[in-house]
């Protein structure tokens, strides 16, 4: 039985973990269709994600991860030693890992892992989520055999080397769906009532969850809502809903929910929705498009390299969705925007068409098949 040693890096956020986790379910299920042993570790700065990454089965090695800010922050005087005590730390345990191949989502810590996997003449293949690259993949892009793109624009930052892969998302997202009135009885929701889903990515938002909340009287008087605060936002975010939620009735109560984040079920979470209120990390733009859910995003304006904006209106301009800047998130815009979708049938059903249109549900098989075939090369 042929063995094949695989290192997968990136940044400690959810948008680099659970692709990872999606090509990596995916490598495990084509080695047992081809009598292939495996040995997977990631390597990286983890996080909160270790508990995550070690339940599906890869064992997490850390080192020191290093960013570049773009702004000034005294913190960035310290980057340069981080970034090569990282480097050293890789040198070490990719060498005595010596894997057959490198998968690198890019972002803080993993452009270490790279520069050890070059240095050892290891094999490196690395996929770029966003619209617009991230410094670390434009520069691990110079030492890859192949990138993989979610989105069609992306192919011209890394030329001939790179491929139209969709964003990977894990199969336990994909697999046995709930029809959205089950799921919403899942909830306690009202099942003939439509509801908004509130995503602030895996770190929360404290701007979206402000509005919403703020605004719920009158979102409630038609919509329920269901919404992911964030675990660091979550405590202040049901303290503001028990305030207001005061002056409404028990009936109108019952249409809003918050959770903190969603660890196992987000598939309920998404089934359930009859629309997406979310920031544009890809991951959750390709999540919301892997359940055919139109959406309202709002690109976080601080993002690097404005990506959350490109995604957005990649998304957008697809017409899968619509774009809300934080500049004009307004109660009357806001709610012009949710009338626009949930009270026009017709439009409904065609934005729910073209968001499943835009996820390529083979993604995450695309990515492993080249993951194993260079490493058996």
């Amino acid at each position: 039985m042929r063995k094949i040693r695989i290192i997968f890096t990136g940044g400690g956020s959810g948008g680099h973990i659970y692709p990872i986790i999606a090509v990596a379910e995916k490598i495990k299920e084509i080695a047992r269709k081809n009598n292939l042993e495996l040995e997977m570790e990631f390597l990286g700065s983890a996080k909160n994600y270790q508990p995550i990454l070690e339940g599906y089965g890869l064992s997490v090695k850390k080192i020191t991860g290093s960013k570049i800010r773009r702004y000034f922050s005294l913190a960035n005087f310290l980057e340069p030693f981080k970034f090569i005590f990282g480097l050293l730390e890789a040198l070490v345990k990719v060498f005595f890992f010596m894997p057959d191949v490198i998968f690198s989502k890019g972002g803080p810590g993993s452009f270490s892992v790279v520069l050890a996997a070059a240095f050892y003449r290891i094999p490196i293949i690395i996929h770029e989520s966003d619209a617009v690259p991230g410094l670390t993949n434009r520069l691990s892009a110079f030492f890859a055999k192949a990138v993989g793109v979610s989105f069609k624009s992306t192919l011209d930052f890394f030329g001939k080397k790179s491929a139209l892969t969709g964003n990977p998302v894990r199969s336990d997202l994909l697999e046995n769906r709930d029809e959205k009135e089950f799921a919403k009885r899942y909830w306690g929701f009202n099942p003939k009532k439509p509801l908004i889903l509130v995503l602030g990515g895996s770190q929360g938002s404290e701007r979206i969850n402000d509005f919403i909340i703020q605004n719920s009287p009158e979102i409630l008087k038609k919509y329920q809502v269901l919404h992911q605060t964030g675990e660091l936002n979550y405590s202040q975010a049901k303290g503001e809903l028990k305030f207001i939620a005061e002056h409404l009735n028990e009936e109108i109560k019952k249409g809003y929910q918050i959770v903190s984040y969603f660890k196992k079920d987000l598939k309920e979470a998404l089934a359930a929705a009859d629309i997406v209120v979310s920031r544009a990390g890809a991951g959750s733009v390709f999540e919301i498009a892997s359940f055919g859910k139109p959406a309202i995003l709002i690109p976080l304006s601080e993002s690097a390299g404005d990506h959350q904006r490109f995604n957005a209106y990649q998304f957008s301009s697809f017409g899968a969705g619509l774009v809300l800047e934080e500049s004009n998130l307004l109660p009357n815009v806001f709610t012009v925007m949710l009338k626009k979708i949930l009270e026009n049938k017709e439009k409904y059903q065609k934005m729910s068409e073209l968001s499943q249109n835009f996820f390529i549900p083979n993604s995450a098989e695309m990515l492993a098949g080249e993951v194993l075939r260079i490493a058996l090369k």
